[in-house]
């Protein structure tokens, strides 16, 4: 039987893509049992003609015919995969679940993978992406690993920290375990008793040092975790498609280091509005390298899935890294940022706008907005969150705030 096949497109090792540019090997005469690559292969094939009720029945044959882990792995994948594009947000996350607690999935794989777009726009993700992120058991630690990698490389010193905590602790306890029964000897008196009043201000010094550095550690440790949801959040922001004026589509990461996404969040006459002022200012900002994107609330529950085709183009996926593999990776030719930083003119449309706005409400979550409320979110050139506000930019003040794009600034930014 011949192997699984390779789509250009996939970074994962395991050869799982929900999407087939390409029809399966034909059989050879001497194969007459299906095994599970075959039901696979064939599964492949289904999807991209659009027939996913016929390619979900193969990848659900292929898990009873004995897999191998990698067969297993693929078939649980695009079976996901057949679930998310019919919109069973649950059955497709017990799918990973599965794939990930059994068959060493990277979590990276669905976060980069375009086909699921519309899973990650769903609660059911949530759930997952938040189980991932604590490590939960049916999830593995191997994501939670990759993240506190990100996160030590952030913040380096928050390790020493945590070690000066647990031994100023211990020590307190120790002395604190040696001072209470010369504190019981001085309550009760004599002549060899210890002063009362110098013993129990050591014990209350020793009591007062463990609280302190106890809530230190567990501040640090909440600090950890809220650094972690942000570095998950600019990945997920990083992975978020846009259609460029030329009516190419890009992840935004792949617009790295040539502009500064600014995101308006809204009503869809308060975005307009937004919109209509900016054009006054247009050459001051693009000379800031501004690249406006309009969401507007609601766009993404009307927003019908296109059933021709199944996510983004394969070149644009398959420059992406993912997150545990190369994660700070972003290397691009200069030929190609050239040509994306001359067709991102301004203007930018979201695509998968119902992914768009979770993230959004997200984001205004941990920063204590109202989720639903006007907001306008200004990228770094690197990418990464640079400020937000409710309603809509001052657009005078935002020329005031960022440098040209020569500027020496700029290039610290990056």
């Amino acid at each position: 039987t011949p192997p699984f096949r390779n789509p250009p497109k996939r970074l994962h090792p395991s050869l799982i893509s929900c999407s087939a540019s390409s029809p399966p090997p034909s059989s050879s005469p001497e194969v007459t049992t299906p095994t599970a690559e075959s039901c696979v292969n064939v599964g492949l094939a289904l999807f991209s003609k659009g027939r996913v009720k016929d390619a979900l029945a193969q990848f659900e044959t292929a898990l009873t015919l004995e897999p191998t882990p990698v067969e297993a792995q693929a078939a649980l994948y695009n079976k996901a995969c057949c679930h998310a594009y019919r919109g069973e947000g649950k059955k497709a996350a017990d799918c990973l679940r599965i794939a990930f607690r059994d068959y060493n999935l990277k979590f990276g794989t669905v976060l980069n993978d375009p086909d699921l777009a519309s899973f990650r726009a769903l609660p059911e993700f949530k759930e997952l992406q938040e189980e991932a992120r604590l490590g939960g058991e049916d999830i593995g630690y191997g994501f939670r690993r990759d993240l506190k990698l990100i996160s030590e490389v952030q913040a380096p010193f928050r390790g020493v920290r945590r070690f000066f905590y647990v031994a100023f602790t211990a020590a307190a306890g120790i002395s604190l375990f040696f001072t209470v029964p010369r504190l019981l000897l001085a309550i009760k008196g004599g002549e060899e008793a210890p002063e009362i009043w110098a013993t129990a201000g050591n014990a209350a010094i020793n009591v007062g040092g463990i609280v302190v550095f106890l809530a230190l550690f567990l501040w640090d440790n909440k600090k950890e975790e809220e650094q972690l949801a942000q570095i998950l959040r600019d990945e997920t922001l990083s992975r978020l498609p846009l259609r460029l004026s030329t009516n190419r589509i890009v992840e935004l990461v792949q617009l790295r280091d040539t502009v500064r996404p600014v995101i308006l969040a809204g009503k869809k006459e308060t975005v307009s509005l937004a919109i209509q002022k900016a054009e006054r200012f247009r050459i001051e900002l693009l000379t800031r390298g501004v690249l406006l994107v309009p969401v507007t609330w609601g766009e993404g529950r009307t927003t019908q899935v296109e059933k021709k085709g199944f996510g983004l183009s394969t070149k644009a996926s398959a420059s992406l890294p993912s997150i545990g593999e190369d994660f700070e990776k972003r290397a691009q030719s200069i030929t190609v940022k050239s040509k994306l930083k001359a067709e991102a003119r301004f203007k930018a449309e979201v695509v998968s706008p119902a992914e768009w706005e979770r993230w959004i409400r997200d984001q205004q979550k941990a920063e204590g907005v109202t989720s639903g409320e006007d907001v306008f979110i200004i990228l770094r050139l690197d990418g990464r969150v640079r400020r937000s506000g409710r309603g809509m930019p001052d657009w005078q003040e935002i020329l005031k705030e960022l440098p040209p794009m020569e500027a020496l600034l700029s290039k610290l930014e990056r």
